[in-house]
């Protein structure tokens, strides 16, 4: 008899219950066996609004867990932000366990993510039991009021099943499409792969759903509207052209179709314009940059750095979100983006993720709107004057007139954050790489140095940190954004350009986003061909959406790996620090076949064991 939690919070707990797809024999009856307490009979369940609620808020559970750490996979560019292992907690669902086990760095492109792939299709059969149990159960006798309503709660099951879909294939290309309740592994263990747009073409139709029948407002934080919903679907439509336009010869039968490409790209558009025009949405405080403090303070800091803390909860420039809460004894994913950004001045984090030096020299200047000159790299234990030279990487006063963002997302030499201990504020506490917990004079006024052992490009995050007391590191409200409007703006130009080349309101809103950091708006010169304005919104995506998981896969859509890592055979590219030290080379006399791997993940061979149907991608066999 099939059984259901009785309220959200114990579906949270269990939600893999019935939401794994193809597991080890181990697991199968510690998932889909167990009987758990409390559960109230299907007979008696699936009869008001709040069941099918109750439900559905096990499905966005479940999403959350596949989604709600995608910054790991900016490690895997190594371009701009790095990671070092990640925090999942193996077995524990709110602790990352999804993420365990991937290869985040750039010379772990497409494997090692057996784990993944278990829990997207664990995703998706919790959407799948949402969408059929409500259609088969309570839509037959449904009516006016409570028929809208129940096709809603069926529209975000759809969406985030879509979601789910759309992640899988744009790592693994083909793969198996179900579409109704698996309650046991026998039932997928003959499974083929199903080609790509057969399943793009079902993503599609589940997004138009969501379009047509969900609200223009979403009836609670965490969940979707129709804003959101149109922007999945026009980023499907981006990657699909993306994918027509530039190929994925790593994919068995996929062909190049560049007549398919600018279809996808104008439909793209299309949703984007819809998005940006008809819904009365903007960026966070209007795109305002806010104030921003003298260097190396932080009382005061822009706009772009509260959009990513609870301060900017509910904000309209955040589409889609998963929410997340948690206390010391029952914490949750929200506030570890603190253990996972932050040092261990900061409530003993542990800075999983850090930036790379080269991000430092994307960050354009507000007085010119250009690239400043590359910052010199010098060691202030060997070169006494590396702390004065103009335009020094550890010469604080080399960061004047950045853009705004770049405060708000990563600190320097000197640069304060509020350290944490116990909950309690610490004091201002500067950041100076390779110097930990040491006493040090600025301006009069004695600090004890941010102390982290995750870096090694001299520069940590700032971007997702609290910079206030009152809660450890894996506690308080955060909503995660999987959607922004901001990015919603730069994929509308990309699509746009693809159609049309640089469009007046194209060119408009990546200003927008521009302004937000307080640059200038683009030169006619940075937008005057195709190439120039797609240059222009690469630069953008990379400092607006940097650590938030999106960097991989534009480089695959775009194939441009060996843009950024070099041809096969070469000489690599060192990764450095702002001593100028030489940290990490990758693509070092790489293959040919290291490429080709680099574009397409690897099918898990657990999978594949447990189901021979399921054919493996051409580089990985």
């Amino acid at each position: 008899m099939m059984k259901i939690l009785t309220n959200t919070t114990k579906i949270t707990m269990a939600i893999l219950l019935m939401g794994v797809l193809i597991l080890p024999t181990s697991c199968k009856k510690e998932l889909l066996d167990q009987t758990p307490t409390d559960l109230l009979a299907s007979e008696n369940f699936w009869k008001t609004d709040e069941d099918a609620t109750i439900a559905l808020m096990a499905a966005y559970a479940s999403a959350r867990a596949v989604f709600d750490r995608d910054y790991y996979f900016d490690g895997q560019t190594g371009e701009f932000t790095r990671v070092r292992g990640n925090s999942g907690t193996s077995g524990q669902i709110l602790r990352g366990d999804a993420y365990q086990a991937g290869t985040y760095s750039p010379s772990g492109y497409g494997s090692s993510f057996d784990k993944y792939f278990s829990y997207l299709y664990g995703s998706v059969n919790r959407s799948n039991y949402v969408i059929e149990n409500i259609t088969n159960k309570m839509l037959p006798t449904a009516t006016g009021a409570k028929l809208a309503s129940l096709e809603s709660i069926i529209a975000e099951a759809k969406l985030l099943r879509g979601m789910t879909y759309f992640r899988l294939i744009s790592m693994w290309g083909d793969i198996p499409y179900i579409s109704k309740i698996i309650y046991d592994n026998s039932e997928v263990a003959s499974l083929s792969r199903m080609p790509i747009g057969q399943v793009k073409d079902s993503i599609m139709a589940d997004f138009n759903y969501a379009v047509a029948k969900l609200p223009n407002k979403a009836a609670a934080l965490g969940r979707a509207a129709k804003p959101a919903a149109l922007a999945f679907r026009g980023k499907l439509n981006l990657y699909w052209g993306s994918w027509k336009k530039n190929g994925w010869p790593e994919l068995e039968g996929f062909t190049q179709n560049s007549a398919e490409a600018t279809t996808a790209f104008t439909a793209a558009a299309a949703d984007f314009k819809s998005v940006i025009n008809d819904f009365g949405l903007t960026l966070y405080k209007n795109g305002d940059p806010g104030q921003i403090d003298a260097l190396g303070k932080a009382d005061i800091l822009p706009n772009y750095f509260e959009l990513f803390t609870p301060k900017a909860n509910g904000n309209p420039e955040m589409l889609m979100v998963f929410t997340h809460s948690g206390t010391p004894t029952n914490p949750s994913q929200g506030e570890e983006l603190m253990r996972d950004f932050s040092g261990r001045t900061i409530e003993g984090s542990q800075c999983w993720v850090s930036p790379r030096y080269e991000i430092a020299n994307r960050y354009q200047l507000t007085t010119t709107g250009d690239f400043a000159p590359k910052l010199v790299q010098l060691n202030p234990t060997t070169n006494t004057t590396a702390r004065t030279t103009l335009n020094s990487a550890v010469n604080p006063n080399s960061y004047a007139n950045r853009d705004y963002r770049m405060k708000s997302t990563i600190m320097w030499d000197y640069e304060m954050c509020i350290g944490l201990t116990s909950l309690k504020s610490t004091g201002f506490s500067p950041y100076i790489y390779n110097t930990w917990a040491a006493n040090v004079t600025l301006g009069g006024v004695n600090y004890i140095t941010y102390n982290t052992d995750g870096t090694n490009s001299g520069y940590i995050f700032r971007k997702f940190v609290r910079n206030y007391e009152g809660l450890g590191r894996s506690e308080g409200d955060y909503a995660y954004p999987v959607m922004r409007l901001a990015d919603v703006y730069l994929m509308y130009a990309e699509a746009s350009n693809e159609v049309s080349g640089p469009l007046a309101d194209a060119v408009a809103v990546v200003n927008k986003v521009r302004a937000r950091g307080a640059l200038p708006a683009l030169q006619a010169a940075k937008y005057a061909n195709k190439q120039l304005f797609f240059d222009a919104i690469e630069q953008e995506r990379i400092i607006e959406l940097v650590a938030e998981g999106f960097r991989g896969f534009d480089l695959r859509r775009w194939r441009a790996i060996e843009r950024v890592w070099g041809l096969p055979g070469g000489v690599g590219v060192w990764r450095q620090d702002t001593y100028g030290a030489d940290r990490e080379r990758f693509y070092l006399n790489a293959s040919d076949l290291t490429y080709k791997q680099a574009y397409i993940f690897r099918i898990p061979p657990t999978e594949r064991d447990r189901n021979p149907n399921l054919t493996q991608n051409i580089p990985w066999r």
